[in-house]
């Protein structure tokens, strides 16, 4: 039987990292995408609700208070575009994005907008549970990373705590998953790390070719602290390797 679209679907062991329950926000207008989502999930233990268009979504935000949220690109009233850009205003809730198999300017856009991941259509539930759970484990590191409360190397200061960067004494806005990737370059400073690394241990899920999630994240975080990105000065390129966060001398 097809779950109702705007309830919340009961689970007998909800899915816990960290001590509680994830509670899992979809946004599909495709109703038996949708149902198989909250049903599927439902049964792995989260707690889920669904809805069928940005509109919806962004009550729901406030409303049900999700951990992850699930956002097609293509709804009615409201396309998932529109809904990142305003859930961001406020909310640092990890976004991952459902696009069409091969459209990569829906990747890129959505990353830029602030999207922590992308799941391509079609896609099987495996898959789907196993994004969520490199999410879910993403943030838990996030929360306790093995780096000091606030890190700085030379103008950069990054703090755990607050979630903050800061260049040259001013707050610098990044996106969850910017961060995310700065904090890990500099808990290994002047050290290089490869690509499939990065993309392992920050997104958590082994490196997929073709992918250019690594590349818009590295490029996107040297528009914002480097003063010439097309130069930079600390996150710098290591020929067949990947990236290292410089330590000044």
């Amino acid at each position: 039987m097809d779950q109702p679209a705007n309830n919340v679907v009961p689970n007998e062991e909800p899915k816990k990292m960290m001590g509680y329950a994830w509670r899992v926000l979809i946004a599909e207008d495709e109703k038996n995408l949708r149902d198989l989502l909250s049903l599927s999930l439902s049964k792995t233990g989260y707690v889920v609700k669904a809805v069928a268009d940005g509109v919806e979504l962004l009550e729901e935000v406030k409303e049900f208070k999700p951990d992850i949220i699930l956002l097609d690109i293509m709804m009615p009233r409201m396309d998932g575009f529109a809904a990142l850009q305003k859930i961001r205003r406020s909310s640092d809730v990890p976004v991952a994005m459902l696009t069409a198999l091969g459209n990569v300017e829906d990747v890129v856009t959505g990353f830029e907008l602030g999207a922590d991941d992308y799941i391509t259509k079609p896609f099987t539930f495996k898959e789907v549970r196993v994004r969520l759970e490199a999410i879910m484990r993403r943030i838990a590191w996030a929360k306790n990373p093995p780096t000091p409360m606030a890190v700085t190397i030379g103008d950069v200061t990054l703090d755990n705590e607050t979630h903050e960067v800061r260049l040259r004494g001013k707050t610098v806005e990044l996106t969850p998953i910017e961060f995310q990737l700065l904090q890990y370059l500099m808990a290994h400073p002047g050290q290089p790390v490869s690509k499939e690394t990065l993309f392992r241990d920050v997104w958590g899920y082994e490196f997929v070719g073709g992918t250019n999630l690594v590349e818009v994240g590295i490029r996107r975080l040297r528009t914002k602290i480097e003063e010439e990105p097309s130069r930079p000065y600390y996150i710098r390129t290591v020929r067949g390797v990947g990236y290292k966060f410089q330590v000044p001398d």
